[in-house]
Parts: C-alpha cells; sequence; structure tokens
C-alpha cells in the first residue's frame, strides 16, 4: 500500500504500476544504487515536462533580456530564438540518450561519471552545481523589480533583496514537502505561465499590434551595417539564457516511473512547448512596440514596460505581473529542485565536503532536506551580498548562464568520446546511426554559444568587467581544480565510473 503524502487515503498501486516499480528498481540496482529509503516515483510525464519547462520559464527569459536584446538588434533578434532551439536541441537528443542509459539522481554529475570517469565527474558536479545555485540568486533577484510594481512599492535594492528572499523561502517550503507536491507544484506553474503567455500575446496581437511582419527582417538601423553579426550574436544572449531547464527533467530520474522512456520525451516536449511560448511571446511583444526607432535610439530603454501599460492599463498590468512573478516562483521551485538532487547525488557518492549531511533523507517527505537547504542558504547569502556590493552581485551570477553550457558540454563531449571508444547505447531511447553525427552537432553547437557569452563587448569599461564571464569561469575551475588536487574527493565511494564503453 502506498500513502499519499498531502494525507489522503491510502491507494493499492495496479499490477501494472508494480510491475515497472520492480523494473525501475531492479534497473536502478544493476547501476549500483539501492531503492530501499529513497525518492518516492511519483513525477508524472506531465510532471516532469513541467518541471523543465518552469526551469526553461520562457516568460522569466524573454521578460528579463527582451528590452535590451531588442535594443541591440532590432527585431531581427527574434531569429536568435529559433537558432538557440534547434541547437540546444541536440543537446536535449544526447541527454536524452544518456539518461536512457543512466537514469540516475542529479542528471549531469552520475552522467559524466559513467561515460568518462571519476575526475570528470566530479570537475562536471561542481560547475554545474555552483552555477545552477547562483541561478537560483539571479532569477530569485530579478523578481524584484515586478514585485515592486505589482505592489506599488519602490523599486529598489531593499525591496529586490526582500523580494528575492521571500521567493527562496517559499520555493524552499514547498520543496521540503516532497515529491508530489513539486509534481503539483510545477503544473500549476506551467499552466499558469502557459495560460498567461497564450494571453498576453493574443491580446497584444489584437488590440494592440502597432507592426507588420516585416519588422522582423528590419534591424532599423541597429548593429552599424556590416556588423550587425555581431550585434545579432549579442542580442541572441535572450536565447541562450533561455534554453535550458530541460535537463531538469533528468535531475530528478528517480522520482519518474519509466525513467528511460518518460524522461527523453520529456526533455524534447519542454523544448518544443518551452520554444514555442518563448517566440510567442516575443513575437508578440515585437508587434506590439509602438515606435521601434526610440528602442534603438535608447530614447526607450524600458519597452516591454511600454507596451504591457499601454496594452493592459494599470489594472490589467498588475495581472500581468501576478502571472509574471508566478512564473519566477515556479522558476526557483524548479532550479532549487534540481540543485539539491545534484548535491544528493554527488554527496551520496562521498564525494563534497559535509556528504554525511547533504546525502541525509527525510524518511517521511523522501527528499533530502539538507541539500535543499544549501539551495536556499547560497543563493540567499548571494542577494544579501548585493546590498554592499552590486559588482559582487554581478560578478558573481555572471557564472551562472556560462556554467550551465560548460557543464552540458561536459557531457556532451563525454558522450561523444564514450561512443568513439565503443560505446553503444541500450536505453529505451536511442539515436542509432544519427548518434555520431547528432552528438557533433550538439558539441560545436555548444562551443559556438560558451563563446558568445564569454565575447567582451563592453570597451569603455574597466578589463575585468569586460572579461567578467570568462574570468568568474576561470576562478570556479580554480577553486574546484585545487580542492580536487588537495582533497582528492574523487577518490571517496564505490559508485561505478567510466564503465560505458568497458
Amino acid at each position: 500500500m502506498t500513502t499519499d503524502t498531502a494525507g489522503s487515503a491510502p491507494q493499492a498501486p495496479s499490477a501494472g504500476q508494480l510491475e515497472q516499480h520492480d523494473e525501475d528498481t531492479a534497473h536502478l540496482a544493476s547501476l549500483g544504487y539501492s531503492y530501499d529509503t529513497t525518492f518516492k516515483r511519483e513525477m508524472t510525464f506531465w510532471g516532469n515536462v513541467s518541471l523543465g519547462f518552469t526551469y526553461l520559464s520562457p516568460v522569466v527569459g524573454i521578460y528579463s533580456l527582451f528590452s535590451v536584446s531588442l535594443g541591440i538588434a532590432g527585431p531581427p533578434m527574434f531569429w536568435s530564438l529559433v537558432v538557440v532551439g534547434l541547437g540546444q536541441l541536440f543537446v536535449a537528443l544526447i541527454f536524452g540518450e544518456v539518461v536512457s542509459n543512466y537514469p540516475v539522481a542529479g542528471g549531469i554529475y552520475p552522467w559524466a561519471r559513467r561515460l568518462w570517469g571519476r575526475k570528470w565527474a566530479w570537475m562536471g558536479g561542481w560547475v554545474y552545481l555552483v552555477a545552477l545555485l547562483t541561478t537560483i540568486a539571479s532569477v530569485a533577484y530579478g523578481a524584484g523589480p515586478y514585485l515592486a510594481g505589482f505592489l506599488g512599492l519602490e523599486n529598489n535594492v531593499d525591496t529586490t533583496i526582500v523580494a528575492a528572499l521571500v521567493l527562496i523561502a517559499l520555493a524552499t517550503v514547498l520543496n521540503l514537502m516532497g515529491t508530489k507536491i513539486l509534481n503539483r507544484v510545477a503544473m500549476i506553474g506551467l499552466i499558469a505561465e502557459l495560460c498567461g503567455a497564450i494571453a498576453v500575446g493574443a491580446w497584444l496581437l489584437i488590440a494592440n499590434r502597432h507592426q507588420d511582419l516585416s519588422v522582423l527582417f528590419n534591424s532599423f538601423g541597429s548593429g552599424d551595417g556590416s556588423n550587425y553579426f555581431f550585434a545579432f550574436a549579442a542580442a541572441g544572449l535572450i536565447g541562450i539564457f533561455q534554453y535550458y531547464g530541460f535537463e531538469a527533467c533528468g535531475d530528478v530520474a528517480e522520482e519518474v516511473p519509466n525513467p528511460g522512456r518518460t524522461i527523453p520525451k520529456a526533455m524534447r516536449t519542454t523544448i518544443y512547448i518551452g520554444g514555442a511560448a518563448a517566440m510567442f511571446v516575443c513575437f508578440s511583444l515585437i508587434l506590439a512596440v509602438p515606435d521601434l526607432g526610440k528602442v534603438i535610439s535608447g530614447e526607450d530603454t524600458d519597452p516591454l514596460s511600454t507596451v504591457l501599460e499601454n496594452a493592459f492599463g494599470p489594472i490589467g498590468y498588475h495581472v500581468v505581473l501576478g502571472v509574471v512573478l508566478i512564473s519566477f516562483i515556479s522558476c526557483v521551485l524548479s532550479l532549487q529542485a534540481a540543485a539539491s538532487r545534484l548535491s544528493y547525488a554527488m554527496a551520496r557518492d562521498g564525494i563534497l565536503p559535509f556528504s554525511g549531511l547533504l546525502g541525509k533523507f527525510s524518511e517521511k517527505r523522501h527528499v533530502p532536506p539538507y541539500s535543499l537547504l544549501v539551495a536556499a542558504v547560497f543563493p540567499a547569502v548571494v542577494v544579501l551580498a548585493s546590498k554592499f556590493s552590486a559588482d559582487a552581485l554581478v560578478a558573481i551570477i555572471s557564472f551562472a548562464a556560462m556554467g550551465m553550457y560548460l557543464g552540458f558540454q561536459m557531457v556532451v563531449l563525454a558522450a561523444l568520446r564514450a561512443r568513439l571508444r565503443g560505446w553503444k547505447p541500450a536505453g529505451k531511447f536511442q539515436l542509432g546511426t544519427w548518434g555520431i553525427p547528432v552528438n557533433i552537432l550538439a558539441l560545436v553547437w555548444g562551443v559556438l554559444g560558451m563563446v558568445n557569452m564569454a565575447w567582451p563587448r563592453t570597451p569603455d569599461v574597466d578589463w575585468w568587467q569586460n572579461w567578467i564571464v570568462l574570468l568568474s569561469t576561470v576562478i570556479v575551475i580554480g577553486i574546484g581544480g585545487i580542492y580536487m588536487a588537495v582533497k582528492k574527493p574523487y577518490l571517496r565511494g564505490d559508485a561505478p565510473a567510466a564503465d560505458a564503453h568497458v
């Protein structure tokens, strides 16, 4: 018998559910992990999609960077969402094949461990964990202006910090309530965000459209003509920051029934739905901008607020802000869930400081409470640091997106290396003869994306600010490398490693 953690009446699992549970348990055991006292497989397919979708969060991504990207490259910046979406789909296909073979909690870390080895996995897990924790801080901090607008408060540092801390605390409480609650809240977030995006976009196109489709091919003089490619690449960061989140579907692999089949499909669905929603929101906002020339010239520095206030009025604008805030909450919730599963997976193998604590489990809720607390405390400290130094906040969170892509590409490269050394994927999702070509495309795309993020674009500022993304990356890798060399954490534990191509 199983008992609903929310307190509903016990329900007997069906014969099919018992058979699938036994198969999932046996597969996990064959990978070297016991399923006796860990997660419950209470996350449905759509719950898994919702986790990835709310992590990807098209509303958070587009609303956060729309004004900047439009000002840099004009309306054609829309097409960067198509380019990046295709590139990230290649990565999602590789991840789907890998997770189908290794459906283990933590995603990036266990995949890299099996495909390459202990050292590679430790560094990949370290980089990705820091990226997740800084992304939580970044997203929570970004909610401040929207909460201030929603409540009619002055938008200042104090308001932003309070908003961020409240968001982190709320997400932590919800995550501590277990997988079933995470599943439900993520689905509520998906429905609210998707319906809100469609409603706002449709209203803008029907009642507040000021431009025709031709503007999507008109740069309005941005990019200095022959140098437009560089402007488009810079504006394309809106897509690069948008299209990750699908990997979170694999971070909770031990909480999903039939993960070898369910998670690869959920990853692709996240890209399809999230990408479509992001492009629809961006498309409708562009066509609703009253004067694109003012945006490009810098006269209108916040076209997003201009569009929304003109289209919806004071009351409607507050409703839109409410939907945006729900999106921010859902995004922080999903990011925190992914970070806690990663730190738990690493602690379970004994390779993190305080592994004994971080690897503990709540027998009642079947979640790692101390790993969840780390995913709350570290981002909260980063947010509080902004009160004393805005530069410190920028320096810390500048690593967020780069760390995500670097973690991705460590797995993509490991998968390609394993293939060339004889690895033959045997999961329920396989690319077959397309495996190597797609793997190469995913690697090329990822490298280009990282170069674009690190490229210096602000020559008028101090040199370290111009190279902040690259510098923060070197610092994170350097700290991880020093710790790895001194403490040799990768030697701890007896979990399988480097066995993909044996």
